[in-house]
């Protein structure tokens, strides 16, 4: 059983694992935070890998148990809806709730990594060091060896977790064991980073929105900054003739976004020069098992289970991980060989149900959305949901604004969908029933 005063070890000092040291730091632990890269509070970012972040819920939630979501919340840019932007005419609204007045939240990965970080080594017992790539785990001892600029260093904890994203170095040292077996499945899909800058000092775009820009097999979208500025997000496939690889000079790249997104044209200065240099990012599904090693080495976050971005519950999902965790400790007595375990069995159903979702919600994003079916079925829903409080929610609210698990809130969808399906083929039966009755009329 491990002692409070002994050292746990968090590599990875990105959101999860800032978040998870001050969980532990509070629970009384003495943490060690390590990460790969050099300080990100005082480091350049990289061109192209902003990725706003879509914060819910769920990662408030967890937010507020450690006291910062006022301070986080201050710079987010609230979305109540989808801004869906067709090829010819003006864009239309759709709000993510019945009442209209819940929204997610645009938020920026880097500035809340950095609140995260700075809140975690103000903790007492919480040290950092930056720039120390895991390249040794022995799963048996907890023993860690580290690459850094001075040359390889060694060290040694209790338990050590895993929070170190979709490519985690401490996931591929338990696969090297043969502790563990994983999947990663890859989208034939890829993401690229383009910049609407404010015009005149304002928002070029309504900022109470998410935009999207649906055109069948592919799609963009644009979340808000606090600067005015838009990040814009293109999810297209890497190869074909409408792809990534297809576009190569910029008299190319102007004629297709005149063809396919001709508002952008005059919203964005610098999209050729966006486009040839931000880079090509990968979008996949990463599950493995068991997520924990002999309750002395685990997994959690991305580095658990990483999904696809369009749900906006990545992070979100993380930070429950994070809280989750937190709760198996008290339920056992932060006896970590039985609380790994135990947290495992709690969220991997839900991780699951997510990742699937997520997936699910792509082809309605850049698809769905636009069509005139999709669209009177959300009224349907709204009408249902006005209709039957708290009986009939939709999906999407369930899954951003509520704590509902991810396995039950499927679980509850499909039963509305059913009720949903028998209403609908109520309605074609009383519409089918009245042109009949119609039809007698006349020929009487």
């Amino acid at each position: 059983m491990t002692q409070r005063r002994d050292e746990i070890a968090v590599v990875g000092a990105g959101l999860a694992g800032c978040l998870l040291a001050c969980f532990l730091a509070r629970r009384g632990y003495p943490v060690a935070l390590y990460e790969r890269r050099p300080d990100p509070r005082t480091g350049k970012v990289e061109r192209g890998r902003s990725i706003n972040l879509a914060l819910s819920e769920r990662g408030l939630d967890a937010l507020r148990r450690i006291g910062l979501d006022e301070q986080v919340m201050a710079d987010a840019l609230p979305m109540r809806g989808r801004m869906i932007h067709p090829v010819e005419g003006e864009p239309q609204f759709q709000s993510y709730s019945v009442s209209g007045d819940r929204a997610i939240n645009s938020i920026s990965r880097g500035a809340l990594n950095n609140a995260l970080l700075s809140a975690a080594a103000a903790l007492p017992g919480v040290r950092i060091a930056f720039d120390h790539r895991l390249v040794g785990l022995d799963p048996n001892t907890g023993e860690m060896t580290f690459e850094t600029p001075q040359g390889k260093v060694t060290g040694t904890a209790s338990v050590v977790l895993g929070a170190d994203g979709a490519g985690s170095a401490v996931r591929g040292q338990l696969l090297g064991y043969g502790a563990l077996t994983e999947s990663l499945d890859f989208l034939d899909y890829g993401y690229k980073e383009l910049t609407i800058p404010p015009i005149g000092g304002d928002f070029a775009l309504d900022p109470g929105a998410l935009h999207i820009w649906p055109r069948g097999t592919s799609m963009m979208i644009a979340l808000p900054n606090p600067d005015r500025s838009f990040t814009c997000t293109l999810f297209w496939p890497t190869h074909g003739t409408a792809s990534f690889a297809s576009l190569g000079s910029p008299a190319a790249i102007e004629r297709y976004f005149a063809t396919h997104y001709p508002d952008l044209i005059p919203l964005a200065p610098n999209l050729v020069d966006d486009y040839q240099h931000n880079p090509i990012g990968v979008l996949g599904t990463v599950r493995c098992t068991p997520w924990q090693v002999n309750g002395r080495v685990g997994l959690l976050g991305d580095a658990a289970h990483a999904i696809v971005p369009f749900y906006g519950q990545g992070a979100n999902c993380a930070f429950e991980d994070v809280v989750e965790l937190d709760r198996c400790l008290d339920e056992c007595d932060d006896e970590w060989s039985a609380a790994l375990p135990l947290f495992q069995h709690r969220r991997q159903a839900n991780a699951e149900a997510i990742a699937q979702m997520a997936l699910t919600n792509f082809v309605e994003m850049r698809d769905k959305v636009a069509s005139p079916v999709f669209q009177t079925r959300k009224r349907i829903e709204h009408a249902l949901e006005r209709a039957l409080p708290d009986r009939y929610v939709s999906q999407y609210e369930l899954v951003s604004f509520s704590t509902t698990p991810y396995a039950q809130v499927r679980r509850r969808v499909r039963r509305q969908y059913q009720v949903l399906g028998a209403v609908a083929a109520g309605a074609v039966a009383l519409l089918a029933g009245a042109a009949t009755a119609i039809g007698r009329g006349r020929r009487a």
